[in-house]
This record gives C-alpha cells, sequence and structure tokens, in this order.
C-alpha cells in the first residue's frame, strides 16, 4: 500500500512486507531488507516482540470470531508475505467452510499467496491485487468471493498506517464497512508511540528515510475515530500483545508498541 507506484519493485531498496518477514524469521527478504531491519532492531530492540505479538493478535482474534463469533467471512487487506498460521489456516481450522480472501498490491506478496495461501475443499481462499486506497475495487473484486450481503470481518493488520493522512484513512475504513450488514466486525492493528519512547521515534524515522512504503504512527485518541460507531469487544483498543492475552508464569505480556483492537458493527 505504497506512497509510489507497487510495481515499482526493487530489491535494493527495503521493503516493509520483507522487512516484517525478516523480522518474524522469514527467508523472503533480501539484503537491503536486513540491513534496514537489522539497524532498526539495534535501535529498537523490542520491534521483533511488535512483529510477533501482531501475528499472535490475528491468530488470538481469528480464532475468537470464526468459533464463538460464528463469522465464516474474512476480507484480509494487508496480507503480506504468507507466514505461519495465516488467516484462512486458524479460520479454517475452527470452520473448514470459512471464506477468506486476501488484499494486498506488492508483486512479491502476489507470487507467493498464490502459491502458498490454499485452504480447504469446503471452505475458500482467494487473493485480490489491489490497493487499500480503492476500497471500491477491493469490495467489486471481493464479491466474487464473498458474500457482502452477510456479515464479514474485515483485517487491517498494520496497513492503515501506510495513509499519512488520517482523514483518507478514516474515510477508507468508514466505506469498507459501509459496504457490509450489521454483525460484521473490523480487525485493526497499528503502530503507536504512545508506548516504546525516544527510541522507538528514532527508529521510525530511520525506517522512513530507508524503506518503502513510510509508515505514519498514531496514538489512541486518534485511533478511536476509526472506531466510531462500533462496538468494541474487551478490552477494547489496548497493546495488541495484550489483547485476549493468556498470562505468562510471570504475569501478563509486556506491552508492544503496536495497538490493535476487534470491533463489531450493530
Amino acid at each position: 500500500m505504497a506512497e509510489t507506484s507497487p510495481r515499482e519493485f526493487n530489491p535494493e531498496v527495503a521493503h516493509n512486507a520483507r522487512v516484517w518477514n525478516y523480522w518474524l524469521g522469514g527467508k523472503d527478504n533480501f539484503p537491503a531488507d536486513r540491513v534496514v531491519g537489522d539497524q532498526v532492531r539495534e535501535m529498537f530492540p523490542a520491534i521483533v516482540d511488535v512483529a510477533r505479538a501482531d501475528r499472535e493478535f490475528l491468530g488470538r482474534a481469528v480464532h475468537h470470531l470464526a468459533g464463538e463469533a460464528g463469522m465464516w467471512q474474512f476480507l484480509d487487506i494487508g496480507t503480506g508475505l504468507p507466514t505461519a498460521n495465516n488467516t484462512h489456516e486458524v479460520a479454517q481450522r475452527v470452520n473448514p467452510r470459512a471464506r477468506i480472501v486476501y488484499v494486498d498490491n506488492d508483486p512479491l506478496v502476489l507470487v507467493h499467496a498464490r502459491a502458498l495461501l490454499t485452504g480447504t475443499e469446503e471452505g475458500a481462499t482467494d487473493y485480490i491485487d489491489a490497493d487499500l486506497r480503492d476500497p471500491d475495487a477491493i469490495l467489486r473484486e471481493a464479491a466474487r468471493t464473498l458474500d457482502l450481503t452477510q456479515p464479514v470481518v474485515i483485517m487491517l493488520l498494520g496497513v492503515v498506517n501506510f495513509i499519512s493522512d488520517t482523514g483518507e484513512a478514516q474515510r477508507i475504513v468508514k466505506r469498507l464497512l459501509e459496504a457490509v450488514p450489521s454483525g460484521s466486525y473490523l480487525a485493526l492493528t497499528h503502530p503507536t508511540m504512545d508506548i516504546g519512547g525516544g527510541s522507538n521515534a528514532e527508529a521510525l524515522d530511520f525506517y522512513n528515510a530507508h524503506a518503502t512504503p513510510q509508515i505514519t504512527a498514531r496514538g489512541k485518541e486518534e485511533l478511536s475515530g476509526f472506531l466510531d460507531g462500533l462496538e468494541l469487544l474487551e478490552p477494547g483498543l489496548t497493546s495488541c500483545s495484550l489483547w485476549r492475552a493468556e498470562e505468562t508464569p510471570f504475569g501478563p505480556p509486556d506491552p508492544v508498541a503496536q495497538y490493535g483492537v476487534v470491533a463489531r458493527k450493530p
């Protein structure tokens, strides 16, 4: 969801999807991604915890929504490079009939998604090559696989932060939610400066100077504007590492500099 054209594939320039893959221990990255990833990690060591916590949030949120909440349709925008426990894997373990549509606009993600994101015979898994900034195109293509007259989970994990203008980002989220009926859900994660201190800010500045697409961090008040009119599931808007996380023998997990929330459209 880059500010520049997603077709400008350049392995010499670090890209978020590949740097994120590197932090998660994946192999789908290039030297430029590892150089930036290592420097950011040196400046802000907790970034690896952020990446892992975001992935674990996905698992907990999808498991709850496909199970207790009874959801069977998922629109996952900003897929990123496939790793373990992707949305369709978590959802279809709970409900083999679940239908999942992934959306991204990075050509490397497209290649990997088509090869690896295959689901159950009872359900459906599809991929859309589209940009978050064009929600109407996403909805039009998603309707080939999903029934948009029935509740849908709209997943925006670590992707709204690529839209620097908060008003534009809020309008896009609102448009997506307008297209789905009552009983649908929004699952969202977003980087923040509310947690992590000055080293987090310095690392973000370095990343934005050396990688693409650029990231905008937002605080709790700004993010609350994305949730107007929605019913927040407990515990509300919180660090994604704390959202319905089980306590360890040493107490609850540490908060990370990434908010997470799941909310229902009434």
